[in-house]
């Protein structure tokens, strides 16, 4: 969408609902996600005049509005807006913006606001928005005076979008809105990324040297496809063996011989015993947090293992494990710098081919008698996706699926939110298919995260995209019930769920839906559902006895989780030699 650039000039006399929709174009903001408020009214109003330069995305539910702004900025770089009205609203969409939080993504979140002249007497839906939101974002603050609209609103999209990227939250007194003011609008500021420094560049080169089992560890938010395909040299030309961190699948690409699996929650366990012997830790763009360093156990808090951890934010290296060498710098520029560090010493070439086999033996998929073999459908899924497919992802079990059974290619993305939060992958898959009508968008949901946001489905629908959802329906919270059966066998308590035929349900919107019961079923049904050009519900039926991936119910209940291979293993695709040129992406 082509973008109304800020002019110095004052424009005259404008309410201030005008001057902050002006402010949004002016800054390059070319999308609000919105549940509409009659605390914003004018603000509304004022996006009414820009329509033509910012499109308005009117969704079902504040979390479904805020977690679709929040994948549209993984995904661009750039924050989207998401706007939601007091009190209930705000405290809707406030899971978007931890996922924001968590996962270092771009965006700003506008709330509307009492009167700022009722504050403090408990107005009707008050909240005091700098004490709620001020743990979940990067910057919280309010608006009373239309004349600092500009001001703020650039400074929030400053904020949101460097060193460590996050969200923005901004309140909107209601009176502030209908003032008339005489003010410039302020356009994008320049501002340099934080760049490696050389010496710490070539420090990487010596610990190399004397390294014999290196793992590198990619993360974080905020690369561009520049930096991931920068990052992308300076690994394969290195041959190290590489994993993402947890649901970070969309940086790295799957299908190189050096790319190794995942280090999240549900890895596999043969990868996460081979990885504490690694003698050298490259941690690029991750926090080493909770879930991928397996509960702070992976490595020792000391540092008996080298770590060299870059970071845009100076106050997240060493803050549990104290590295070698800590490195604060744009993880593009980092990417960009490595990349032309000189190959001298390269004698891990067996460890990697070890790591890689162990990330290909368990995309084996297990033999079962129930009719549906989901591994060897998600094998088949990664046949049919295209180049340049985007593939949402909410929380729960089932996500081991995808992220086990399917290697992402290099123009491929990959979203899902790494604070555990269900209920987001369909409005995500919404927001990615907004912002990419052209791509295919796949969402991945389990049965209980569906019925969370699933009406976002109607926002594709008012708006005339059509992404996939496939439904991982084993009539349960499997999550929780893997720990019931973990920690009280077979007392069973709040977690089954009952659910509608989910076929009927997405054809009662006009959309496309499929039943799959049987393996055989599942590649016919995909193909159907992207030739419908609606958009689409895949029902998969599971076996509930196959709790996750790795393991059944009767090997929780038995203290055990391991789970062979099928005797005959579906036809791999090749993986491509970790030397090879990235292909450009579509």
């Amino acid at each position: 969408m082509e973008l109304k650039r800020a002019s110095a000039a004052r424009q005259g006399a404008r309410p201030g609902g005008r001057v902050l929709a002006d402010a949004l174009v002016a800054q390059g903001i070319d999308h609000v996600f919105a549940v509409p408020g009659e605390s914003y009214l004018d603000v509304l109003d004022g996006l009414y005049a820009v329509h033509d330069h910012l499109k308005l995305v009117t969704c079902r539910f504040e979390a479904g509005a805020v977690n679709a702004a929040e994948a549209y900025g993984k995904l661009t770089g750039r924050p989207a807006a998401a706007m939601v009205t007091r009190g209930p609203g705000a405290c809707h969409g406030a899971i978007g913006v931890h996922i924001a939080q968590q996962d270092s993504t771009p965006m700003l979140l506008f709330v509307g606001q009492i009167p700022f002249a009722e504050t403090d007497r408990e107005s009707f839906q008050e909240v005091d928005y700098r004490r709620m939101f001020g743990p979940l974002a990067k910057w919280v603050t309010q608006i009373d005076d239309a004349d600092r609209i500009p001001e703020i609103v650039a400074h929030a999209v400053d904020v949101a979008t460097t060193g460590r990227p996050g969200p923005v939250v901004i309140a909107l007194s209601e009176e502030m809105q209908k003032d008339l003011v005489d003010v410039p609008d302020l356009g994008p500021a320049l501002v340099s990324r934080p760049q490696p420094d050389p010496d710490a560049i070539a420090a990487i080169g010596k610990l190399l040297a004397g390294a014999s089992k290196p793992l590198a560890i990619l993360g974080g938010g905020g690369w561009t496809a520049t930096g991931r395909e920068a990052i992308h040299r300076f690994l394969t030309a290195h041959d190290i063996p590489t994993t993402v961190a947890f649901r970070r699948q969309g940086l790295y690409d799957g299908t190189l011989s050096n790319f190794v699996g995942d280090l999240g929650v549900g890895p596999d366990p043969a990868l996460v015993a081979r990885a504490k012997e690694a003698d050298l830790i490259l941690a690029i763009g991750t926090r080493l947090g909770e879930a991928v360093s397996q509960g702070y156990t992976l490595f020792d808090q000391a540092g008996g293992t080298a770590i060299v951890h870059v970071h845009q934010e100076a106050s997240e290296i060493g803050r549990v494990f104290r590295p070698r060498l800590g490195i604060t710098a744009d993880l593009n520029a980092f990417a960009t710098a490595a990349a032309a560090l000189p190959v001298k010493r390269v004698p891990w070439g067996e460890w990697t081919a070890e790591l890689r086999a162990i990330r290909q033996a368990g995309r084996v998929p297990t033999d079962t008698a129930y009719p549906l073999n989901v591994g060897a459908a998600m094998r088949e899924l990664e046949t049919l996706l295209p180049p340049d497919a985007i593939c949402t992802c909410d929380a729960g079990n089932f996500a081991g699926w995808p992220q086990r059974f399917i290697d992402f290619g290099p123009g491929q993305r990959f979203l899902g939110p790494t604070n555990g939060a269900m209920g987001y992958s369909v409005p995500a898959a919404v927001g990615a298919k907004i912002a990419f009508p052209d791509r295919m968008v796949v969402s991945f949901v389990g049965d209980g995260g569906f019925l969370m946001t699933g009406q976002e489905i109607a926002t594709a629908f008012h708006h005339g995209v059509a992404p996939i959802v496939i439904v991982f329906n084993n009539s349960m919270y499997g999550t929780i019930r893997m720990y019931q059966e973990r920690s009280y066998p077979g007392r069973v308590s709040g977690t089954a769920l009952t659910n509608p035929d989910f076929a009927k349900w997405i054809e009662a919107f006009g959309g496309h839906g499929e039943t799959v019961k049987e393996t055989a079923e599942f590649g016919p049904a995909f193909r159907r559902a992207v030739e419908s050009g609606r958009p689409a519900v895949i029902e998969l039926v599971m076996d509930p006895e196959q709790i996750t991936s790795r393991a059944t119910v009767t090997q929780l209940r038995a203290g055990t989780g391991v789970v062979k291979p099928a005797a005959k293993p579906p036809a791999a695709k090749p993986a491509r030699p970790a030397t090879a040129r990235p292909r450009a992406k579509r």
